[in-house]
């Protein structure tokens, strides 16, 4: 008679994946996994710069047509030249290569700090609250002006960027907002309708107030990406916008984020955004 196997006993702290999230913070070693970048010969200039970690994709197209990225010590305004064996790209005089670690950053961000990877004013930026810790060469995508808090996701995967960057992706935000009056429930209608603005009609997913007796109090869920659109909004209808935050963004939430505070994303929410990349 044969001898079953004995299946190794489980640990106490064992778990499955979803448990064992909810007990510690997933490091940094655990969720960036170490790539070899994919073969650069024949791809175009604008995919290997947003490759290296300087922007994404489109950022990287405006970088190549503004003679900011040299190639073999001469500058390079085409963004769909290819690279060929041997090239030596470089940017702000510096050579880049595509980036062999991907890293994923989430940062709820606190007021009075800037989204930018620098400031000719010496003014705080992201990239200050980041600090020495992360060594890759990361960048904000998309925006949240200085006077805006909550959730910003910072990467040096240029695809991913684009992605979700892209208004064809429809990217899910929801910002809660503190105005300086109740808003009326004509006001309330209008902006769920949409409303008109200097640059077209400005359209909402979804919106309601926080508790029925605070009318000042909003959460506002919108997908489209143009320049302070949720300030905008509001001020168009005559009212001020004393506090806005963004509490949810392509899925992701602050819980157990701090303001002023950020952390590497999971596995799992990592494989959640690069869905958004499909399609």
């Amino acid at each position: 008679m044969q001898k079953k196997e004995s299946r190794p006993k489980r640990r106490r702290n064992e778990g499955s994946f979803e448990k064992r999230e909810h007990r510690r913070v997933v490091t940094k070693k655990e969720v960036s996994k170490a790539l070899e970048p994919e073969s650069v010969i024949g791809m175009r200039l604008n995919k290997y710069v947003a490759h290296c970690g300087v922007c994404s994709r489109r950022q990287a197209a405006d970088l190549v047509k503004s003679g900011k990225i040299m190639v073999n010590g001469k500058v390079q305004t085409e963004p769909f030249y290819q690279i060929q064996k041997n090239d030596t790209v470089q940017y702000e005089g510096k050579t880049i290569r595509p980036e062999k670690q991907l890293v994923y950053v989430l940062m709820n961000k606190p007021k009075n700090v800037l989204t930018t990877t620098s400031d000719e004013r010496g003014r705080t930026t992201v990239m200050d609250i980041l600090g020495e810790e992360i060594t890759e060469r990361i960048y904000p995508i998309g925006r949240l002006d200085r006077d805006t808090t909550g959730l910003l996701l910072l990467t040096n995967d240029g695809e991913l960027a684009q992605s979700l960057s892209h208004p064809s992706k429809k990217i899910k935000k929801v910002y809660q907002v503190l105005l300086d009056k109740p808003l009326t429930k004509n006001h309330l209608m209008d902006i769920a309708k949409g409303v008109e603005l200097e640059d077209g009609v400005a359209m909402v997913d979804n919106i309601g107030f926080i508790e029925e007796k605070s009318k000042n109090e909003v959460l506002i869920e919108i997908h489209i990406g143009k320049n302070r659109i949720v300030r905008r909004i509001f001020e168009h209808l005559g009212y001020n916008v004393e506090k806005l935050d963004r509490t949810h963004y392509a899925g992701l939430t602050k819980k157990d984020l701090p303001r002023g505070r950020f952390r590497f994303l999971t596995e799992r929410e990592v494989i959640m955004l690069k869905h958004f990349n499909k399609g």
